[in-house]
């Protein structure tokens, strides 16, 4: 940990003339027998979120009763999630184990590029299962003719490219920056703000076009799913007995609270003000949902789930057999 801090200390008449090629990860500053106690934890956690969603998709692909569209979506939310942890989880482990690390820029960018491309794919699958839950709750009659198969596959297919294509534009726009110097990360991945540190260039119209592009990948599907769940709140109040509405809201609470863990930590790390907050607080909210939430969302699906723990019994028995 010494060389990167002396290395950061001197390098800057250095770097500020030289073009990045690699960037250096500090990570957390703790002891090795911390570190170590972490790296144990957090692999425990990477298994887990991949062991996790690759179960949700094998239950959702070989149980035909989770042949519906909200299954459907929630496979693809897990497949999202297993991206997003294996972008960040293996190359944090090393930055622990070693107590720093470096990495290629180039790998940088594309690192960065997996990280938030993930993210605005969760972000859009999140908007289309509210809206397949306001068309199961508020409009059950069209639900079947409107949420047919092909339409969720094009819902779906279009989450990801648009993801795949806004992400590409603006990760584009930050490769295209100068980066010169110094090349230290004081995190342990290539996130956008420590990214836009390195850079020598004026960062405004990024963060312009970052600003522009969050409108329809981030505030209008938020929008969207607030306007969605008040109709289905409304529609679950008026319906007369305490069993309908019991189990009209057992269909869409775990969507609800996978909405908002998502959400708050976004709310929370990227629009509340940092001043203040220790770069170590910043490290640990980031924690939150680059590690946090693809482990917490099988989880909420399939504890507050019925339908899943019948088909987790289901294959459970046909091993046993």
């Amino acid at each position: 940990m010494e060389r990167y801090l002396s290395l950061e200390k001197g390098a800057n008449y250095k770097l500020n003339q030289t073009i990045i090629k690699e960037v250096i990860f500090l990570g957390f500053q703790s002891s090795k027998d911390t570190n170590i106690f972490v790296f144990i934890i957090f692999l425990i956690v990477y298994i887990l979120t991949v062991a996790g969603n690759l179960l949700l998709i094998t239950l959702v692909s070989y149980n035909k009763t989770l042949h519906t569209p909200m299954y459907f979506f929630l496979s693809q939310l897990s497949l999202s999630d297993i991206m997003l942890t294996t972008d960040i989880s293996p190359n944090f482990l090393y930055i622990i184990l070693y107590e720093g690390g470096t990495m290629n820029f180039t790998n940088c960018i594309f690192q960065y590029y997996i990280f938030v491309m993930a993210e605005c794919t969760e972000c859009l699958l999140l908007t289309v299962m509210s809206y397949d839950r306001y068309l199961a709750i508020c409009n059950p009659l069209h639900y079947i003719i409107i949420m047919d198969e092909p339409f969720c596959i094009k819902l779906t297919i279009f989450s990801w490219l648009v993801s795949i294509c806004f992400m590409m534009i603006s990760t584009i726009t930050i490769a295209t920056l100068d980066f010169c110097g110094p090349n230290i990360i004081d995190h342990f991945f290539c996130d956008v703000s420590p990214l836009l540190k390195l850079s020598c260039s004026d960062t405004f119209l990024v963060q312009l076009e970052m600003i522009l592009l969050s409108v329809p990948i981030l505030f209008l599907p938020f929008l969207f799913i607030v306007i969605s769940y008040i109709f289905v709140i409304f529609t679950i109040l008026n319906i007369p007995s305490s069993t309908g509405k019991q189990k009209a809201f057992s269909t869409c609470s775990s969507h609800l609270m996978v909405v908002s863990i998502f959400y708050v930590t976004l709310i929370v790390i990227y629009d509340l003000p940092t001043s203040g907050q220790s770069l170590t607080v910043s490290k640990l909210m980031s924690l939150l949902y680059t590690v946090g939430t693809p482990l917490m969302n099988p989880i909420i699906y399939s504890l507050r789930n019925n339908d899943m723990k019948i088909a987790f019994a289901k294959l459970g028995n046909h091993h046993v057999n």
